[in-house]
């Protein structure tokens, strides 16, 4: 089993920058990570053409190389690129896929019957088109929960940023590594000890977060280049 990084990804707005309104476009890290027959990419979080310029610059790779697309989370910058793996498996935890859907049908409904702010009485066609797209992507997805990703490479649960946010948890012959998802989304939120805000559950944040540090030798945050855990580093 082997990883490794084939975009760096940013936030829209780092706050621990002082930054308090988007002055880039956010998109997740993307990791790819290779086990037997199996290559796993996580997070394609930005358009499918760059992503696939990538994959060939930091692995050789073609889209159609890919057996596997893992989300961390439903969050439109960590998939941008979701639909240019048409034959992959598309997988997501059964928290996030739930809890997403839920809240997708009810805006839908909401949308399409001219309710609320947003419809302001009348049916927005764009914004239903969209809904309805993201729907039909997250029906595809399949509940990772137990994806069969390999013996050193499990589903880990790393909620509250969003409900059912999850990592992968890479176990090498001389290291652990965390895939973080926004759960750690950059250097300066770990090395400060801050969870992002806004989080769905601010105290499974905080929780996650610290079983993030206390389990992994390196991270590969949400939104930035992989780093060794600051507690475990030997200097």
């Amino acid at each position: 089993m082997d990883y490794r990084i084939i975009s760096i990804g940013t936030m829209a707005a780092h706050p621990l920058w002082g930054e308090r309104q988007a002055v880039r476009t956010g998109h997740s890290t993307t990791t790819l990570v290779s086990a037997e027959k199996r290559r796993i990419l996580v997070d394609p979080g930005l358009p499918a053409p760059a992503v696939a310029a990538r994959l060939g610059e930091r692995a050789n790779l073609r889209a159609a190389d890919i057996t596997d697309v893992f989300l961390t989370s439903f969050h439109p910058e960590c998939r941008r690129a979701l639909d240019a793996f048409p034959d992959a498996g598309w997988w997501i935890s059964g928290a996030e896929r739930e809890s997403v859907g839920v809240a997708l049908a009810q805006r839908l409904r909401a949308v399409a019957k001219g309710e609320g702010v947003e419809g302001a009485g009348e049916r927005d066609e764009q914004l239903i088109e969209m809904l309805q797209r993201d729907v039909a992507l997250l029906q595809r997805c399949r509940v990772s929960d137990d994806a069969p990703f390999g013996e050193r490479i499990a589903v880990f649960p790393l909620h509250g940023v969003t409900p059912g946010c999850c990592g992968l948890l890479l176990e090498g012959e001389r290291q652990t590594t965390l895939i973080c998802g926004d759960s750690v989304p950059t250097i300066e939120h770990l090395e400060q000890g801050k969870i992002p805000s806004p989080a769905a559950d601010v105290d499974k944040a905080r929780a996650s977060f610290e079983e993030a540090v206390e389990i992994a030798d390196l991270l590969i945050p949400g939104r930035d280049n992989i780093v060794v855990n600051p507690t475990k580093r030997p200097f």
